[in-house]
């Protein structure tokens, strides 16, 4: 079972139009992100690229790379150093994704076997590594300070991300604090930094920048805020993936978190015991759905991201009105009403 979000079909085709015109703007940049993407993985060590592959060959929408391509053209940049930060943005998510897969004990990622699941937990660990590795040569190499400090900060809260998120698996006493603190590291960080390097490289002034990194870090959380809403919705199966993954993780999300806050001594004790002690029975999955129906916990995780779209919205009005500022605002809808 799962529940069907109504997301407003009409809202759905427009963020998926919003996002058709973003890749449109940047599609010749991004045909030369994912041609250095493929030179850049290669290694003597043939596991490597093909492992590293499998992963970035998997259907995934490059959506951070887009975001540096399209803030450095918002922003007038007119070289070509957006490109490899651009790839430098994916290689630094597709390590993460190997990692949290690891971590997860993920089977299935868009429909395809992930990589642990085809070559153990060791390779992809490793192989994340090199990513990781890769991408710091590419900073590096870009030259830049200012750059670098970005990228390498954002890498490090994303691993203080991960462990927070360790720490705070199965509590169920997760404060909503202490859940937002989770996903502004995991998933926000690197959105925040792949825009903001945007206005860096174009040289634009601090104000600028500022205004792209708090663009990208408002989009990352609604990200997450509806990754999290749809791992209950009948939806999910689009996305390739098994509806209440989380839930039988044990991880707590912000659906969890507000259906726990808000539940009667029987309905938290039901949480505790599948959530925390991972007692989880048949039909425990229905009942936890119905549980976050009646206390419009799903329903209000999106109003939460409706939120954030709009100071994410509101962070690119200091930039001109053209296509890429229409883009980029388009995306926010996109990724509060996405379906996949």
């Amino acid at each position: 079972m799962g529940l069907v979000i109504n997301f407003n079909d009409e809202k759905k085709e427009d963020g998926q139009q919003a996002l058709s015109t973003l890749l449109d703007l940047v599609s010749n940049d991004l045909e030369k992100v994912n041609r250095t993407i493929l030179l850049k993985m290669q290694s003597s060590v043939p596991l490597i690229p093909q492992l590293a592959g499998h992963l970035i060959a998997s259907g995934g929408k490059r959506l951070r790379p887009m975001l540096t391509l399209a803030a450095s053209h918002l922003c007038g940049y007119e070289g070509e150093r957006h490109v490899q930060l651009g790839t430098c943005v994916e290689f630094i998510h597709s390590a993460t994704l190997l990692h949290d897969d690891v971590v997860d004990k993920s089977d299935l990622r868009r429909g395809e076997d992930t990589a642990n699941a085809i070559w153990g937990n060791k390779a992809s660990v490793l192989v994340g590594d090199f990513l990781f590795s890769r991408s710091f040569e590419l900073m590096v190499e870009d030259g830049s300070l200012e750059v670098l400090k970005i990228l390498s900060g954002a890498s490090s809260v994303i691993a203080e991300g991960e462990v927070l998120q360790l720490v705070t698996a199965n509590d169920t006493d997760t404060t909503e604090h202490a859940y937002m603190e989770v996903i502004c590291a995991k998933t926000a960080a690197l959105f925040a930094a792949a825009c903001e390097i945007g206005g860096v490289i174009a040289e634009r002034p601090k104000s600028e920048c500022e205004a792209l990194m708090s663009y990208g870090q408002n989009l990352g959380i609604i990200f997450q805020l509806i990754d999290d809403v749809l791992d209950y919705s009948a939806e999910q199966k689009v996305l390739g993936k098994s509806i209440g993954d989380d839930f039988q993780e044990g991880k707590i999300t912000l659906p969890i978190v507000l259906a726990f806050r808000r539940g009667n001594e029987d309905e938290r004790a039901f949480w505790k015991r599948t959530m925390e002690d991972l007692d989880q029975r048949d039909g425990d999955l229905d009942q936890a759905i119905k549980l976050m129906k009646k206390h419009k916990a799903l329903s209000d995780t999106v109003k939460r991201a409706r939120h954030y779209g709009s100071i994410a919205r509101d962070a690119l009005a200091i930039f001109p009105d053209n296509d890429y500022r229409k883009a980029l605002i388009g995306v926010v809808d996109f990724c509060i009403n996405r379906a996949y």
